[in-house]
This record gives structure tokens, C-alpha cells and sequence, in this order.
């Protein structure tokens, strides 16, 4: 055995690993994140939300997924108990949650809904549970209201894999008060919203969400092309449409990519969503445009029903009177499952094929 320590010999600019994004409207890119942005990703997760040394914190999101891999460090970090689970079951995290004392962790808003389906109060306890994070897409507030009935909190947090995770995280202040919001800006970083030109949008205007902090990834692997477009004068493009209000907390509408024109009009997919999965009945939904000859592009609703009651008269009827006329899906169908990629995002591209054929008005 060797009496000393080995030199050090790599530096906290050196790449420490490449993760891949999603891929949910385009081939994944692989992010490369140094030993300092991974640092400085943990000095703003820990120094901005409620994670405290002895909290017990339940992961049931791929390793390989930044809402996982990051919060996993910071458990090192702060000095809290990780329950890593082999795989997401929804049942099987509330018998965690009780057996093992949780106080939090994240989930993604799928996994919140499945889980709130299976939910028995005659079975499974939580009184341990401060907060639970919930991110990677937007969160119906239905969805919120529908935890904070059974005492839970939902925190949104909004972040990015180019962004080592941090990017906007609600406070138990604007928990309910800002439902649907993803909050303000992580410590130690900064978020705005801009129009095209790079000007910053007014309060309530639609725009893309531009995040600066030390956490910005180094790049993508082999894809300068890529970089150049995404690391802009010390920002980084999100690719996300939002709004900031008043207070400056910040809504995420959804992917640009995802938006749709209809009539002229920005319709983003999200709004619609959020909208349907407040109707009873509903176990699921994903919103796609589908061609248009009057309005060039409709929205089109795709839903997971639990049980008969749902039809596409009745998810038709509620949003008539819930959403602007040229927001109102078009049409309505049914499927058995969302396909969704491991990390829990639907995969609209897949969507977009399997209803290719459906043609609005």
C-alpha cells in the first residue's frame, strides 16, 4: 500500500460526465457537465430548497436523469438518507413513504398522478412528508390541489439537463398561492423571459426562458453546431416558452417546439392539458397539433380514460368553457397508454405518427 495519496491530476473544468437529454422532439443530445458546474448545480439545489441533514428522501426517477442523479449528490451533500427505488410503482412508493419516514423528494407529474389514483388513506400514512418536488413538465394545478386535499405539498421546479437541474423552484409561500408556477429563480442563478429579438418580455407576455448560473453545461458532445445555438453572451436558451407575472414568478407553457399555431395564435399544449386532466374520469391526456385547412394547425386531445364515462362530448363540453375558442381541441381520442420515455415525458413525436391521419377542420 502506497504511504501517500495519489497526485491530482484532473481540475474542476475537466468534463466529469455526459448525460443525455430527453429526446422528445428531436434525437437526444449528450450534455457535458464539468466537476465545478456539477458543484455549483449543488450549492444552488441546496441552498434554495427545504432539503435539511436528516431528512429522508425517496428517488424514484433513472439514474441517468438529471432530476435523479443531481438530487442523489446533493443527498451526499446536505447529509440526508436517499431511498433510491429499482423502479417507479405507484403503490410501492406510498408503502416506502410510510415504512421508511419520508420527507421528500422528486417525482415527475405523471408519476403524481398515478400515485394519487392508488392513494388509500386507509392504507398508507405520510405525516412525515414536508414536500414533494414535482418536474420535467409543467404540473396541472388540479394535480397540486388535488395533494394539498390530502395534506401534501407539491413544490414545481423547473430545470433542465443542460442546466445540471436548478433553474426555478416554487417556495412554500407561493406553493398554492402561485399553483402552476414553476417559482423564481434557484440562488445563485438568474432567469428571464425574452422575446426573439433578446429583449425582455413585459409581464405576461409569452416568451423563451433564458437561465445563467455556473451550473450551464460546458456544451453538447461533437455538436458545436448545437452549443452555438443554445450558449448565448453567458445564457443559456432553454427552448421553453413561459410567462413571468407581476412578482416575477415564472409559468412554463411548454416546449417551442411543441407549440402550436393555430389562426395565428401561439397555443401551447400544456394550457389544454392541464385543462382535461381536471375532468373526472380522466387518467392521462397529451395534446398534439394535428393540419388544419382553415386554421393551420388544431389541437388535437389524446386520452387515457379510467372508466366509460369520459367521451369526447364530455372532454369537448369542459373545455368549451374553460379555454379561449382557438384553444379548444378539435377532437378527441382514446388510447390505452401515453407512451412516455423513462424520465416520465410523453413522447409526442411517437403521438404525432400514430395519428398522423387525423386531419381538423
Amino acid at each position: 500500500m502506497p504511504a501517500t495519496e495519489p497526485a491530482v491530476t484532473a481540475s474542476g473544468d475537466d468534463l466529469l460526465y455526459i448525460m443525455y437529454t430527453s429526446g422528445t422532439t428531436g434525437l437526444p443530445k449528450g450534455v457535458m457537465h464539468s466537476h465545478n458546474t456539477q458543484y455549483w448545480a449543488l450549492s444552488t439545489m441546496c441552498t434554495t430548497s427545504d432539503l435539511a441533514k436528516g431528512d429522508r428522501y425517496i428517488n424514484p426517477m433513472p439514474m441517468f436523469h438529471v432530476g435523479a442523479l443531481t438530487p442523489a449528490l446533493g443527498n451526499i451533500f446536505v447529509g440526508t438518507t436517499h431511498v433510491l427505488m429499482r423502479a417507479f410503482d405507484p403503490v410501492k412508493v406510498w408503502e416506502i413513504i410510510d415504512s421508511e419516514r419520508i420527507n421528500n423528494g422528486l417525482f415527475v407529474p405523471a408519476m403524481l398522478n398515478f400515485m394519487r389514483q392508488v392513494y388509500d388513506p386507509t392504507k398508507y400514512k405520510h405525516e412525515h412528508v414536508r414536500w414533494l418536488m414535482a418536474g420535467a413538465a409543467p404540473v396541472p394545478v388540479s394535480l397540486i390541489m388535488s395533494y394539498a386535499e390530502i395534506g401534501i405539498e407539491i413544490n414545481q421546479v423547473y430545470g433542465l439537463t443542460e442546466t445540471c437541474g436548478p433553474a426555478c423552484l416554487t417556495s412554500k409561500e407561493d406553493a398554492i398561492s402561485k399553483a402552476g408556477s414553476t417559482g423564481k429563480a434557484f440562488f445563485l442563478s438568474e432567469v428571464k423571459v425574452v422575446r426573439p429579438d433578446g429583449t425582455e418580455c413585459d409581464a405576461g407576455e409569452a416568451g423563451e426562458v433564458l437561465i445563467s448560473g455556473g451550473h450551464m453545461m460546458l456544451g453538447y458532445w461533437n455538436r458545436p453546431d448545437a452549443t452555438a445555438d443554445a450558449l448565448k453572451d453567458g445564457w443559456l436558451y432553454s427552448g421553453d416558452g413561459a410567462i413571468r407575472d407581476e412578482d416575477g414568478c415564472i409559468f412554463i407553457q411548454d416546449r417551442i417546439k411543441d407549440m402550436m399555431i393555430s389562426g395565428g395564435e401561439n397555443v401551447y399544449p400544456a394550457e389544454i392539458e392541464n385543462i382535461i386532466m381536471g375532468l373526472a374520469g380522466v387518467g392521462d391526456v397529451a395534446v398534439i397539433g394535428i393540419p388544419s385547412e382553415k386554421w393551420g394547425e388544431s389541437p388535437l386531445a389524446i386520452v387515457v380514460r379510467k372508466d366509460d364515462s369520459v367521451t369526447e362530448e364530455a372532454v369537448l363540453t369542459h373545455c368549451s368553457s374553460k379555454l379561449a375558442r382557438f384553444k379548444q381541441p378539435v377532437a378527441v381520442r382514446f388510447i390505452e397508454v401515453i407512451p412516455r420515455n423513462p424520465s416520465g415525458k410523453a413522447l409526442k413525436k411517437d403521438l404525432r405518427v400514430q395519428f398522423k391521419e387525423v386531419v381538423g377542420p
